[in-house]
């Protein structure tokens, strides 16, 4: 072979490297492609992530045939958010799901103003993510998870599970914007009902442990978390550390009572992450993110762990329990 023919071979050769480099990762023809991005560990996560997909499943997208879902999780590391949500940008998603709170839905709103984004965080005004529940405007759109007095609400709950209970150890997470009001808010209601809340902050797994120790030593009669990703995110230590001492608690997401929690009250999260897909399909069918309300919880569930109550030697009333919208044996 000539010289010339060699030089030939060999770029043709990494031209054909080019192009198969290029493919990769790219999607099908046909298929649509959606990012989905959490703070959060994907183990925590799977019951929502599984109703998004059947979420999507029942809207006719079936993965591997006319969906691809792209995912990128935190793992608890905030820091990595930006890198994720410009990995994801880079992809061309016509849709991103960003999930797991206010930082998460930052990091990807920074990575783009074009692409969709459908998000599931808190109180997206309070958080400053956008200038409207009615309009959001841009290219974003979501759920919003948190209503102003349902924290309150559950407090009032705990007081029907334990009538009796007057010193309550409450833990929250100063870092998120909206929960210094939603903590003045449960303030005002332990006043109403006679209760006495002795407070911990928590930003991290650190801080978290370091309020168990004390708690331990505060003789509460029982725990009160405040709804918040990272607390979500830690609910199987939370709830191990709880029954460990015989603390009863009351929970935001359901998934707590189903750990071994006593009760939860509040949204279920994987009823909005299924709902989540609806919106995915409204802008995939050419609807504008910035046009769709944010929509807010309507309904809550009141889940009591009966078998845990047992265990912690607590008689819950017949009325309490004919309230629940699950009881778990």
């Amino acid at each position: 072979m000539t010289a010339r023919r060699r030089i030939l071979a060999l770029l043709c050769m990494f031209g054909a490297c080019i192009a198969v480099s290029g493919a990769a990762g790219q999607p099908a023809p046909g298929k649509h492609v959606v990012g989905f991005i959490n703070s959060g560990p994907s183990a925590v996560n799977a019951k929502n992530v599984a109703a998004f997909r059947a979420g999507m499943a029942e809207l006719g997208y079936v993965e591997g045939r006319n969906l691809e879902i792209v995912f990128r999780w935190a793992e608890q590391r905030t820091d990595l958010l930006p890198t994720l949500a410009s990995e994801l940008v880079a992809m061309k998603p016509e849709v991103i799901v960003s999930t797991g709170g206010a930082p998460t839905v930052r990091a990807v709103k920074a990575a783009t103003a074009t692409v969709p984004i459908v998000f599931i965080t808190g109180n997206p005004v309070v958080e400053q993510i956008v200038p409207s529940l009615a309009r959001p405007g841009g290219n974003l759109t979501g759920f919003a998870v948190l209503a102003g007095d349902l924290e309150a609400k559950r407090l009032e709950m705990l007081k029907l599970l334990l009538p009796r209970a007057k010193r309550i150890a409450i833990v929250w997470n100063p870092a998120q914007p909206y929960v210094a009001d939603i903590v003045q808010n449960v303030e005002a209601a332990a006043r109403r009902l006679d209760m006495t809340l002795i407070q911990w902050k928590a930003r991290s797994r650190q801080e978290l442990e370091l309020a168990f120790a004390e708690i331990a030593e505060a003789k509460a009669d029982a725990l009160f978390v405040v709804a918040d990703p990272l607390l979500g995110f830690e609910r199987d230590r939370i709830v191990n550390f709880a029954n460990r001492n015989h603390l009863p608690g009351i929970y935001f997401w359901r998934e707590f009572a189903e750990t071994g929690g006593l009760a939860s009250y509040g949204t279920n999260l994987a009823a909005v992450y299924r709902r989540a897909a609806t919106y995915v399909d409204k802008i995939l069918k050419g609807a504008k993110p910035g046009d769709l309300p944010i929509e807010q919880p309507t309904t809550f569930e009141l889940v009591i762990n009966r078998a845990t109550a047992k265990a912690l030697g607590i008689t819950i009333s017949p009325a309490v329990l004919q309230r629940a919208d699950e009881v778990i044996d």
